[in-house]
């Protein structure tokens, strides 16, 4: 409603909220919660007061938005949207999915067991673990924000192909590199793999035009989904085998990024630009 049809881009500044938070998590328990302690952590829900003052105040501007917005839309000129059969929408809707397995149970091979692959393969410290994965992580933020922009300006599956199936090279890399080059391939990774989720996301809100929230809550759901399953499944790998096979087994992922040459192009839909 507020993005002025920049859409990818306001998916991006609604989602990298989230992801620089987590990404300040690990750098804040390295800083913060190892040296004082646990109970240091309450400091940290005057942020979250503030994030209720705020969207208490976004809920009385959408209220009042609403309706207009609505009105406008039953109006609106539908032209450039795609006309797909029910076929072609459940395949594509079906490859997404996959692809957001594949971004999200790597993404929950990082976040949750990076700390402790650093630690046994390189014998680094608990708070020099916790400052790489800071740094992973915030890659993943500005990744995030750098993908919106493309997929406005250049469409979603340019996007969706380079981020899934692009980072495949990287993360096949990564479990032979050296500490050094480890740094380097995670912040590579995290840059181009999470540029994927919102090009998905209005990707697949363009495949089913009128049903925004229903797709979103669809894909967010997917998303924590995976990776609340992601965590267990690996940790339960760990347990059989070791952090680095878990490792070397995730790198190869993003191959399922190759299902993206089933996605139909949305060209029109893809490259239009906002009324002025």
């Amino acid at each position: 409603m507020a993005s002025g049809g920049r859409h990818g881009f306001a998916q991006s500044i609604f989602q990298v909220g989230g992801n620089a938070g987590t990404s300040f998590g690990p750098l804040l328990a390295a800083l913060i919660i190892v040296p004082r302690g646990q109970y240091s952590v309450a400091w940290f829900s005057v942020i979250a007061l503030l994030a209720i003052i705020v969207l208490s105040n976004v809920g009385h501007w959408y209220k009042r938005n609403l309706l207009r917005i609505k009105a406008g839309t039953r109006h609106k000129d539908r032209s450039g949207q795609p006309t797909l059969s029910r076929q072609k929408v459940g395949l594509a809707l079906a490859v997404l999915v996959a692809l957001m397995f594949s971004k999200f149970f790597y993404i929950a091979s990082m976040t949750n067991y990076y700390t402790f692959y650093l630690i046994g393969k390189f014998h680094l410290s608990v708070q020099a673990a916790q400052v790489l994965l800071f740094v992973f992580l915030f890659s993943v933020a500005a990744g995030t924000m750098i993908g919106g922009h493309l997929g406005d300006q250049f469409g979603r599956k340019y996007v969706i192909w380079v981020s899934i199936l692009g980072v495949a090279p990287f993360t096949l890399l990564l479990p032979y590199a050296n500490l050094f080059w480890t740094g380097a391939l995670t912040v590579v990774i995290g840059l181009i793999l999470a540029s994927a989720f919102t090009a998905i996301l209005v990707y697949a809100q363009e495949l089913v035009p009128g049903k925004i929230g229903m797709i979103a809550g669809l894909f967010f759901g997917f998303a924590f989904g995976m990776g609340g399953v992601g965590s267990a499944v690996l940790g339960r790998l760990a347990d059989q085998t070791s952090i680095n096979f878990v490792f070397h087994a995730c790198s190869f992922l993003p191959l399922i990024g190759l299902l993206t040459g089933f996605l139909p192009n949305l060209s029109r839909v893809e490259r239009a630009r906002p009324s002025r």
